[in-house]
């Protein structure tokens, strides 16, 4: 072999090698891909893939419940792990596969927010969409749900530390009832730094009046503000014995509303899908209020690869639903701002399946 050969032989190697290491870095990006849906009327798919002997969501003895037709999908996107990295190789791969997608990896996860505790605040979110799914999907379903002020949280060597404690369902303050957050807080600013302020509470099925001094805290949103140191937050009492069974990693509250749906299909005559298979999405709130979410493309993907018929997206999301790579000839994509009108729009197209409807 001649200097020549030799030469650009070993130049050959070095950049097959350096070519192959350039596309083992990571960059700064998560990978967002279709991931795992679930029937809200059915039962639960364990990790391994099998049926198991619980539904999704399943009621107390004692709850009405009626029979239900066809299938609400809750619909989720797969992302890359706080833990893990997406390489070159991997981000130019789903650059060119129109059901993924790139996002910067800071707007996923934050710096300074470890791999546990995003996976916390996943759980933490799961958590509260199936709170405020069961009490909307059971104040739809006709049922009275009280609301009441829990204390959320207690700040640390604040006025009310030691006196009150997280769980706490406030009665009054200075005598005069509290029906939510709001007249809390209105009720306390209304004091002085100084004042003493009796606040009623519930606490282990005992009411308890304690005295507390108010003081001022100033923060950067509300300026300067008479406080006694703890966060509110609203509890229910909920008519209805709902249990969420879910064994499949699933977190964040982007199920909230397709939660609710089957809650109210559930606890009311009739059949909401009409038969067929319809999937979605949207966080929730306790009012029954659909706010958007993330990965709608992806989801859909996964929905009409669950032959589902009827796509249930927050109007937030619409403009970013119909840019999915899916045939919608097979998939109507229903426009959807409150879990009222979700419902309304299930039933008409239950009753007629040509029925105008909002859609996206």
């Amino acid at each position: 072999m001649t200097q020549r050969a030799s030469t650009l032989t070993v130049a050959g190697v070095l950049l097959t090698i350096l070519v192959s290491v350039a596309f083992l870095v990571p960059v700064p990006y998560v990978l967002e891909s279709p991931g795992l849906t679930a029937d809200t009327l059915g039962s639960d798919i364990s990790a391994a893939g099998r049926p198991t002997d619980q539904d999704v969501i399943s009621f107390g003895s004692e709850v009405q419940t009626y029979p239900t037709e066809g299938e609400l999908r809750l619909t989720t996107a797969q992302v890359t792990r706080a833990d893990s990295k997406v390489t070159l190789f991997q981000a130019l791969g789903a650059w060119f596969d129109p059901e993924d997608a790139l996002i910067p990896r800071d707007v996923v996860y934050p710096p300074e927010q470890s791999a546990q505790e995003a996976q916390d605040l996943t759980r933490v979110a799961m958590t509260g969409s199936q709170e405020t799914s069961e009490v909307a999907g059971v104040r739809a379903a006709g049922y009275d749900v009280e609301e009441y002020v829990l204390v959320a949280g207690v700040v640390v060597d604040g006025p009310s530390d030691g006196v009150l404690e997280p769980g706490d369902r406030i009665l009054a303050v200075d005598g005069d009832p509290v029906a939510d957050s709001d007249a809390v807080v209105t009720a306390v600013r209304s004091r002085e730094p100084g004042d003493t302020i009796a606040v009623t509470v519930l606490r282990a099925g005992e009411p308890r009046t304690v005295d507390i001094t108010a003081e001022e805290t100033d923060d950067d949103v509300d300026g300067p503000r008479t406080s006694i140191g703890i966060t509110v937050g609203p509890g229910f009492d909920v008519p209805v014995d709902v249990t969420f069974n879910l064994e499949r990693s699933i977190g964040g509250p982007s199920a909230g509303s397709m939660f609710a749906l089957a809650i109210y299909d559930k606890l009311t005559p009739g059949s909401l899908t009409g038969g067929e298979v319809v999937a979605g999405t949207g966080e929730i709130d306790y009012d029954g209020n659909v706010g958007q979410i993330g990965g709608v493309a992806q989801k859909l993907v996964s929905s009409q690869e669950e032959g589902a018929t009827f796509f249930l997206s927050p109007a937030g999301n619409c403009t970013e639903a119909l840019r999915a790579p899916v045939d919608f000839a097979q998939i109507t994509v229903l426009r959807i701002e409150t879990l009222e009108g979700a419902i309304s729009s299930l039933e008409a197209l239950a009753e007629d399946p040509d029925a105008s409807v909002p859609t996206c």
